[in-house]
């Protein structure tokens, strides 16, 4: 397999199994897997020294310690995870799914023991309450609420950090769309980037997958880091529950939030969908049973927001334009082609080359856009159709 992905152009491999390099490997780029357990700067220099060109980083380590290992070892590329879903135990050294249903995490057969629920006994096998002197009775205490270190950008670059992971495994192209989107106007707002995409919505990891936030152990411990009440998405908060009479909820909303037939809500782990809204009473899909006390609402599913998630990347390319003993060439971006064309002298030198400029960076439906534009060629005249074609062959 590894021959087979190299053949068709991988850039790299992100491995886990370290028995891998005993067998023949094509001359491809290997990185190592957060799986394993790339948590200091001995075992990461180890992973070097083994050939490896990039670590992804433990989701555990905090900002002192990932700068520890870029100065300990500057010549290998750092990955740091700064968004999704968190192991309640050391990357690569969780057994828990192997042990009770003999599927391996170390494989990406994890069955998620640490999204269940779980009752909190002391040492004579009572449960043990909380502070509101409730038993802690299935509840989810394993559950990690979402990695989020959108604000921590800056100081993980500064730390050494080359890369950013975000975590997609089992989420669906919204997620991908709102968060890549998110992050990618952190990074080019403070590395004051023109934006390279257009956009039909205003990126919130709110409106997505989400189950929390927390940036876990970057600056020492902080709480809360699980959520005890659901290991299933939150999403955002939207406001609260006055009074549920069956099918009717009584609400007070946040303002500026709007509900939409379809949007999913949440009470703790107790998810339905809106059916109608009157003002500040809404239809549900199915009765609740809930205390006549206020309760927090959240929505994990706009349907409008989603209708909306449209997203296109455009990649920056420069344009040259050069004559040629025969013709022209025109180079956009690495993709080069030649044209054999006669030079007519253009009657009006300005105009022909104001026409080629705007010709050449009308890019259209590619995945292009111009960023400069060189012409080195005297002004000739050349029919826009003739312009257009070349464009067009040169960008496929």
């Amino acid at each position: 397999m590894a021959h087979a992905l190299y053949q068709i152009g991988v850039d790299a491999l992100i491995i886990q199994d370290l028995h891998l390099l005993y067998f023949d490997l094509p001359p491809i780029r290997l990185h190592a897997s957060t799986q394993c357990d790339n948590r200091t700067p001995e075992h990461v220099a180890h992973l070097r020294d083994l050939g490896f060109k990039r670590v992804v980083l433990a989701r555990e380590l905090g900002i002192d310690e990932i700068r520890a290992i870029h100065e300990a070892v500057p010549d290998i590329e750092l990955e740091a995870f700064v968004h999704g879903a968190l192991c309640v135990s050391y990357s690569g050294r969780c057994y828990i799914s192997e042990v009770l249903a003999n599927r391996s995490a170390n494989r990406g057969a994890c069955a998620q023991f640490c999204r269940m629920a779980y009752d909190l006994l002391d040492c004579s096998m009572n449960e043990v309450l909380d502070e509101q002197g409730e038993p802690i009775h299935q509840r989810y205490l394993l559950s990690l609420q979402d990695l989020d270190r959108s604000a921590n950008l800056q100081e993980l670059i500064e730390a050494g950090v080359t890369t950013f992971k975000i975590e997609g495994r089992l989420k669906d192209a919204d997620y991908v769309t709102n968060i890549t989107a998110y992050y990618r106007e952190k990074l080019s707002a403070f590395r004051n980037q023109q934006s390279v995409f257009s956009r039909t919505f205003e990126p919130n990891p709110e409106k997505t997958f989400h189950r929390g936030a927390t940036d876990y152990f970057l600056h020492g411990r902080t709480r809360p880091l699980a959520n005890w009440a659901t290991p299933k998405s939150t999403g955002e908060y939207i406001g609260e529950v006055l009074e549920a009479h069956g099918n009717t909820l009584r609400v007070r909303l946040e303002k500026g939030v709007v509900l939409h037939n379809g949007d999913g809500l949440t009470i703790g782990s107790e998810g339905f969908n809106v059916n109608g809204v009157e003002g500040a009473i809404i239809k549900i899909n199915k009765p609740l049973d809930l205390r006549n006390h206020v309760i927090p609402l959240y929505r994990n599913n706009d349907v409008e927001f989603n209708r909306n998630l449209k997203s296109e990347r455009r990649i920056p390319v420069d344009i040259c334009f050069s004559e040629t003993e025969d013709g022209f060439c025109l180079r956009i971006g690495d993709k080069e082609r030649s044209f054999v064309y006669p030079h007519e002298p253009a009657k009006n030198a300005e105009k022909a080359l104001e026409t080629i400029r705007t010709q050449l960076t009308k890019l259209g439906d590619t995945p292009y856009i111009a960023r400069e534009v060189r012409i080195e060629s005297k002004p000739y005249f050349i029919p826009i159709s003739i312009l257009n074609e070349w464009r067009r062959e040169t960008t496929l």
